[in-house]
């Protein structure tokens, strides 16, 4: 019954008419939305609403939470929910927004799978707990440049996918249980592989953090699927058909779409 009452009333939040200037947001700061065909970016429109009628935003280092914050971080995280079934990020309750980089113990990459215990400068981060942690100015980075292969917001949310299950281990909850042993084959090679190429310095598609541990490698292939399609697909094509069929998206026929 709880769930069913959620459901009508997230139906509800999706049949209201979206504000206008939500809308100027996203055109302005979403470049990526344009690649979207109407019927997702309609279908993004409800997945924000609910967000944004959900989710707590809390300004951090004296930031003070704007629309153009929430909506601009809200867009590029929904990004992720279009065609799945999904309980609309469930776990997560609040996101936290620094005005710029700040400073957290640990985490800091050393290679081989290790990392330092000292203090760190951060642009954002993703709680098992519910709490996802961003920088404004890197969010806006990340959304204005959709070429980079680097969105703190796709990166952390992807994070959010992942610890659905509880645990954050690079193996999110996936449409079909036989979907679990390919991509545990693909994913767990594919790390594999990075790890190797950054212990002896090679040049690699997906950035060298994915290295840090399977969730990282999660996340940071979430970025790399989403903005630079066509190189993955080409260096990493079968990574590149289970981010596909979890995402339920083809963003190479997207860009394609719009040359």
């Amino acid at each position: 019954m709880i769930r069913w009452l959620m459901r009508r009333h997230r139906d509800e939040i999706r049949q209201r008419p979206f504000p206008a200037d939500w809308r100027a947001v996203i055109e302005r700061n979403v470049p990526y939305v344009a690649l979207l065909p109407q019927a997702d970016r309609d279908e993004l429109d409800g997945h924000v609403q609910v967000f944004l009628a959900e989710k707590q935003f809390e300004g951090c280092g004296g930031l003070e939470i704007t629309d153009e914050i929430r909506v601009t971080i809200a867009a590029q995280a929904c990004i992720l929910l279009l065609h799945r079934e999904t309980d609309d990020f469930a776990k997560l309750v609040s996101i936290l927004v620094y005005p710029s980089a700040y400073v957290a113990p640990g985490g800091r990459y050393l290679g081989g799978g290790i990392e330092s215990d000292d203090l760190q400068v951060r642009l954002g981060e993703s709680w098992v707990s519910g709490v996802v942690v961003l920088v404004w100015d890197s969010v806006l980075t990340g959304a204005g440049d959709i070429h980079d292969g680097h969105n703190v917001v796709l990166h952390e949310f992807a994070h959010q996918l992942d610890q659905e299950t509880g645990a954050s281990d690079g193996a999110p909850i996936l449409p079909q249980r036989s979907m679990y042993v390919a991509w545990a084959r693909v994913l767990g090679h594919d790390f594999d592989q990075l790890v190797r190429d950054t212990e002896h310095h090679h040049r690699t598609l997906i950035d060298a953090y994915g290295a840090t541990n399977p969730a990282e490698f999660f996340a940071v292939a979430t970025e790399t699927f989403f903005e630079k399609p066509r190189q993955l697909k080409s260096k990493l094509p079968e990574l590149y058909d289970q981010l596909k069929e979890f995402y339920q998206q083809d963003p190479i026929a997207l860009n394609d779409s719009h040359r």
